[in-house]
């Protein structure tokens, strides 16, 4: 039998993919320091588009045929600057890291495709640790000379700002699915909204914490609106186990956890891993012992972790068919008793530093 390791086949790079590399280098190599150095300025047909686009309040540049900044006017300069993109670079360099999987490599292929015309558009996200995140709908518009079908003379790339669009209809799509999920489990009043609070209200004070350093400014606002969806899975649950007064017995308990695994599913399509994550992973715990997967530690996604802790505090602070309600201390102790074992410790440990702020929001909250 052949040794797994081995028998792994290697990871082929294609021709485009060669090219492409090839070309980030050479265009770097040949920008060094003077990004806006091309004889492409002196031609008057590329003054006049400078012309045009100088005094735009829409980010626009000019690239040439190797793809390198000819111009750019302020608005797309000063994008550029806001997420800390290298202003000395080829586009291409530039903005790699504003690209989804095959998205850079499908534009260089675009760019050189005459049967499409030698223009590319997509959808792009521009991000950085301390800004919230900026979605752009890219278009690359080829400047060709009369008569010229080799290759255009330059580019012109313009980016539109579609963040609000893409958010409305991001989170019209997911608060449908949420008030489906409500229809199903309406025993639970306003427990989503205070799960949302709570875990936002943790990510505030864990932002700017160098332990963790994957909670930006998009972390803290995503959990905002995602932490609500951790049991839209129980959609696909049945209603008499749902709404079952006495406690569950083994075959109807396999059949309430898979809530996690159906919550993965619905939400795998959300740009945003954290959505598939708290749907997956809120009844892990640290120790191991959670399920559907049983992961251990910080194998359990950080959102995940601190949705998992807001649940249960808010679960033990609501009356329900099987227990009565917990007042805040005693919510609390049990909390910090489950540091290391259902939570993780330093998570109970912001937990404990604004507990007084849960209570206020269990407060300000309550069922009606």
């Amino acid at each position: 039998m052949k040794n797994a390791k081995n028998s792994a086949k290697p990871t082929l790079l294609t021709i485009e993919d060669v090219d492409l590399a090839e070309e980030i280098l050479e265009t770097e190599t040949r920008l060094n320091n003077a990004p806006f150095s091309s004889p492409l300025n002196q031609l008057p047909c590329i003054q006049n588009l400078v012309a045009s686009y100088e005094h735009m309040p829409t980010p626009m540049a000019i690239v040439d045929a190797s793809l390198a900044f000819v111009y750019r006017n302020r608005p797309f300069t000063a994008l550029m600057r806001s997420f800390r993109y290298p202003e000395k670079s080829s586009f291409l360099a530039s903005f790699a890291r504003a690209f989804d999987g095959d998205g850079l490599k499908d534009l260089y292929q675009a760019t050189r495709n005459a049967k499409g015309g030698f223009s590319w558009n997509g959808t792009i996200r521009h991000h950085s640790r301390d800004s919230a995140s900026v979605i752009t709908r890219m278009y690359m518009i080829p400047f060709l000379d009369k008569g010229d079908e080799v290759r255009p003379l330059a580019w012109s790339v313009l980016l539109e700002d579609v963040t609000e669009e893409n958010k409305r209809l991001l989170r019209g799509y997911f608060s449908s699915l949420l008030e489906a999920s409500k229809l199903k489990d309406n025993d639970t009043g306003r427990h989503i909204e205070r799960v949302n609070l709570y875990s936002h209200r943790m990510a505030i004070k864990m932002y700017g914490d160098e332990r963790w350093p994957e909670v930006d400014l998009d972390f803290v606002e995503n959990i905002g609106f995602l932490a609500a969806m951790h049991d839209v899975g129980k959609i696909g649950t049945p209603d008499d186990i749902l709404n079952k007064k006495g406690p569950l017995n083994e075959f109807e308990w396999a059949l309430m956890k898979e809530h996690t695994i159906n919550g993965a599913f619905i939400l795998s399509g959300y740009p945003h891993p954290m959505a598939k994550q708290i749907a997956q992973s809120h009844h892990e715990w640290w120790n191991g012992t959670g399920y559907p997967f049983r992961l251990v530690g910080t194998m359990i996604p950080l959102a995940a972790r601190i949705v998992a802790l807001a649940d249960v505090y808010d679960a033990l602070r609501m009356r329900r068919s099987y227990k009565a309600p917990f007042d805040h201390k005693r919510a609390s102790l049990l909390i910090a008793a489950d540091g290391g074992l259902h939570f993780d410790t330093e998570l109970v440990a912001v937990f404990n530093s604004i507990d007084d702020e849960f209570s206020s929001i269990y407060s300000e909250n309550m069922d009606d």
